[in-house]
């Protein structure tokens, strides 16, 4: 082989390794990147939804509230919840949808350093960006209480269920669903009122089996939802909490998956850092090889 030849396949060798190259830290920035990117979106999509209730008058923003309580009372005396006639559909739909995106409100899990929108219904569109509430049951703005230290005492049942994709390269979301305990707590925030939750109980269940789901006398209760084991997900991990007094008052929506987008961004290098330098080596040590041979 010639002089020529041996530069043109030492040139196509290492063309062959850089994308190579590329492609690895394309394989591994992705996930970060793209969690990145949808937190990103996350938390417009909170600021939007927060300006939204912000520009309403006193008046839209009441008849509103009354109407989701009115939905939830309703829903409350329905003999089969999970049978829904097109009328009803249409009205699940028209609720909470303050900036017609179908955004109807927050959730908040300090523990878990999320702040997540959440969206009607659990098409998989928005379950890939967010967090869903399950048609069928109670809207997340609860059960109205008449005495704010005293939730047992309440006008009629409500049990509202959000569901959250677990272990998406793309999102985080419910991937640490499972590191929550009994005792600890969950804000959901609709317009600007704030309702917490703390966690009362912890289920895995088949995918079919609902009977964790449905309303329970006298109680005011909030289910999250995701699949089960991780990367298995052949069953429903359910955390269910139950409401209790505000430990504060307003949830500041302003602050929102700002920790999540820092981390994710700087933490893709650290995972590219080693990979590119193994790759480098092996580089030198096949051009090293080539030179020696020719």
């Amino acid at each position: 082989m010639g002089n020529k030849g041996k530069k043109k396949s030492h040139r196509l060798t290492n063309l062959l390794l850089v994308l190579i190259l590329l492609v690895g830290l394309g394989l591994v920035a992705y996930p970060e990147f793209s969690n990145y990117w949808n937190s990103f979106h996350q938390s417009r999509a909170i600021m939007s939804y927060a300006e939204k209730v912000a520009n309403l008058d006193n008046e839209k923003y009441q008849a509103i509230l009354d109407s989701a309580m009115e939905y939830n009372r309703s829903f409350a005396i329905k003999s089969n919840q999970w049978v829904n006639s097109d009328e009803e559909v249409d009205w699940y739909n028209s609720e909470l949808n303050v900036d017609g995106t179908g955004d109807m409100g927050i959730i908040s899990i300090p523990k878990l350093n999320v702040e997540l929108p959440v969206y009607h219904g659990t098409d998989e569109a928005v379950l890939q960006i967010a967090i869903g509430h399950i048609e069928g049951t109670s809207l997340p703005v609860g059960s109205p209480h008449p005495n704010e230290e005293d939730f047992d005492d309440i006008p009629f049942a409500s049990h509202s269920v959000l569901s959250g994709h677990r272990g998406l390269p793309s999102a985080r979301l419910f991937s640490d669903l499972n590191n929550m305990e009994v005792g600890d707590v969950f804000y959901i925030t609709i317009l600007d009122q704030l309702l917490t939750y703390q966690v009362t109980d912890i289920y895995v269940v088949e995918p079919n089996d609902s009977s964790k789901t449905a309303l329970v006398p006298g109680m005011d209760l909030c289910t999250l939802v995701t699949c089960t084991p991780y990367g298995i997900n052949s069953h429903r991990l359910l955390v269910r909490g139950r409401r209790v007094m505000n430990e504060k008052k307003i949830l500041d929506v302003r602050i929102t998956a700002d920790a999540v987008k820092i981390e994710a961004i700087f933490v893709a290098p650290f995972f590219a850092a080693p990979v590119l330098l193994l790759m480098v080596l092996w580089i030198m040590v096949i051009s090293t090889g080539i030179k020696r041979r020719f």
